[in-house]
């Protein structure tokens, strides 16, 4: 386990892509995916002499040490801990004063300053891959801007936007163009269940077919299989999505999620969905189920989301 896990550059300038895996913990599927991929990359033009890239692809584990101990993080998650005061913080003390997840702040950034002033993008686009401890579906999380939500619906699986609504530090949150100094476009893809071998291969056709919506590859050189994976796994689900609410958990709740609810399961008011040291826990309206915890870690119990049209106005 490495924090680089791969890098790939073309002989053609382009966008820079940085892929996390790994972002928490238990969550090997993204991290497994970069593994394959760059390896995929190096030999493409063998095998394929028309084979070209235009730009740079960096994979970076995101929480090595928690992955080492299979935990999905240690101190604090570290997805919600990509704050301006703690990257500030990060960067600006050495790391005998740091924990955990801010020691993996400050040597993620390392690289990816490293890389940003070396190559000099003119376009940044980072990709975080996840994965969820329920059942069925896979998503995009996306910021409420247009560039985002036009690119996250072309890879192919559904769209939630506002769902960081009420939470911080996330790494969708914290690359932006602000922060970076260049042009910076954030997703996050949610590939599976932690377990499912197939999250791997979902994972994979997330990043090829970003690397095609961003320009990096010709789309003739992508096999098929890799946009049916995910088209046909998105069978029957929602194009665009928005929150409704969230359960957070607060430390001593002893929250429990009801068995057997999985990702855009559709919900009624009044359902009862889980329970907590004050009891059971109802649906606060009618709506689809996701994330609904089913690990021993994390600070959200469950989100409802409702479907919206396919105007992506709506969600300006």
């Amino acid at each position: 386990m490495r924090r680089i896990i791969g890098k790939y550059e073309g002989e053609k300038r382009g966008p820079m892509l940085i892929v996390f895996g790994a972002m928490h913990g238990n969550e090997n599927a993204g991290y497994k995916a970069l593994e394959l991929m760059i390896k995929m990359l190096d030999v493409e033009p063998v095998t394929n002499p028309h084979f070209y890239y235009n730009g740079i692809v960096l994979g970076l584990a995101g929480n090595l040490r928690a992955m080492k101990q299979k935990k999905r993080f240690i101190n604090k998650d570290l997805n919600r801990c990509w704050t301006k005061e703690n990257v500030e913080f990060a960067e600006n003390h050495d790391k005998s004063e740091l924990n955990e997840e801010l020691l993996e702040i400050k040597e993620s950034l390392s690289v990816i300053r490293k890389e940003i002033k070396r190559y000099k993008p003119e376009r940044l686009y980072v990709l975080d891959l996840h994965t969820t401890s329920s059942n069925r579906g896979i998503f995009t999380i996306v910021p409420n801007n247009q560039n985002s939500i036009e690119i996250a619906v072309e890879l192919g699986a559904p769209v939630i936007t506002n769902l960081t609504n009420g939470l911080s530090g996330t790494s969708m949150q914290y690359f932006n163009t602000e922060n970076m100094g260049v042009d910076t476009i954030a997703l996050t893809f949610e590939s599976g269940q932690h377990d499912d071998p197939l999250s791997i291969n979902r994972a994979i056709a997330a990043i090829t077919n970003c690397m095609k919506i961003i320009g990096s590859i010709d789309g003739r050189h992508i096999e098929n299989r890799h946009n049916f994976l995910l088209v046909e796994y998105s069978k029957g689900l929602p194009k665009l999505c928005s929150l409704i609410m969230k359960h957070q958990i607060k430390p001593g709740d002893d929250f429990e999620m009801i068995p057997g609810f999985h990702n855009f399961q559709p919900v009624r008011k009044g359902d009862r969905l889980a329970t907590d040291k004050n009891g059971p826990i109802y649906a606060a309206s009618d709506g689809l189920m996701l994330m609904p915890l089913y690990q021993k870690q994390g600070a959200e119990g469950f989100f409802l989301i409702k479907v919206l049209d396919h105007d992506f106005k709506q969600t300006k």
